[in-house]
């Protein structure tokens, strides 16, 4: 039963907003669950805790009882799961962000609408302050394998392409290549981690480094191990390095707030143009040294 009389015409955007918080409330308790640090679990419990005072407010006006959406709680809690904390909060913090903006032009008729909207911008505060993940400190050694490797190998492997016009000697060449490569940037990072004074995350960084390498050597030469003709598996593997430049940096903008677009514009022209310019170095070889393989 409503204990405040609102326009009618509110009361659709309200039940949203109330299946929202209850669905958040869910979301949050149950990644509470799982998390390890007790800190964290705490503070994910207070703001699930919150978010259910949010969905007992909005009853108020709607005198109705909404469930969660399944469908979400589900979806996050995977998220979260598989691609960090940080990542599958932030991603439905952007949603609680674009719903802060009706709750604002609710506050003509609701006086506790602003609260919640100051609320929901407390809420994304705290959790920039209380996640700690391993993976995201160690993104500086995630980028400089990842970039190293699209950068290396997308040229390395356009150069091969053209050169050698062999899918299996390609991938062989690549695959060399690459391993080589990643166990030269790990010790590079280790090295430079030492020198820094970092002798006890040296190790770490290293073998964030050169997982990052090695994972993107092994998806970029996949194509010539799987495709017959040389010039399919150039472009397959061109995809390949664009959609990993897409996901990677997607992910880094949204846990660490940065601007996706810029990141990955500029990752892309310098990838794509280093393979360009090695794939006309490799046509240029090939024509005047004149070797048929």
């Amino acid at each position: 039963m409503k204990e405040v009389n609102v326009p009618e015409s509110i009361i659709p955007v309200l039940l949203k907003a109330q299946m929202n918080e209850i669905t958040e409330y869910h979301i949050y308790t149950k990644l509470a669950d799982t998390v390890k640090d007790k800190h964290n679990s705490d503070v994910l419990r207070k703001i699930g805790n919150d978010e259910k005072a949010h969905y007992e407010i909005w009853k108020k006006y709607t005198g109705a009882d909404v469930g969660p959406s399944r469908w979400k709680i589900f979806k996050f809690y995977w998220i979260a799961k598989i691609f960090g904390l940080t990542f599958g909060i932030k991603l439905m913090e952007n949603g609680e962000a674009e719903a802060q903006i009706n709750y604002e032009a609710l506050t003509e008729y609701i006086k506790d609408a602003k609260k919640i909207a100051n609320d929901e911008d407390a809420h994304e505060k705290q959790l920039i302050a209380l996640i700690e993940e391993e993976r995201l400190d160690y993104v500086g050694s995630i980028v400089l394998g990842l970039n190293d490797a699209l950068v290396e190998l997308t040229g390395a492997l356009a150069g091969f392409t053209f050169a050698m016009q062999n899918t299996k000697l390609i991938a062989l060449a690549g695959l060399i290549t690459g391993i080589a490569a990643s166990f030269s940037m790990a010790a590079s990072e280790f090295l430079s981690q030492r020198s820094e004074g970092e002798g006890e995350t040296a190790l770490k960084s290293a073998v964030y480094t050169g997982f990052a390498y090695v994972t993107t050597v092994i998806l970029l030469i996949l194509p010539y191990l799987i495709f017959d003709h040389f010039m399919i598996c150039l472009g397959v593997t061109l995809v390949v390095a664009i959609c990993i430049i897409f996901f990677f940096n997607y992910y880094i903008a949204v846990a660490k707030d940065l601007n996706f677009k810029a990141r990955f514009f500029e990752m892309a022209f310098i990838s794509l143009g280093v393979a360009a310019i090695t794939f006309l170095i490799g046509v240029l070889i090939r024509q005047f040294i004149q070797i048929e393989i």
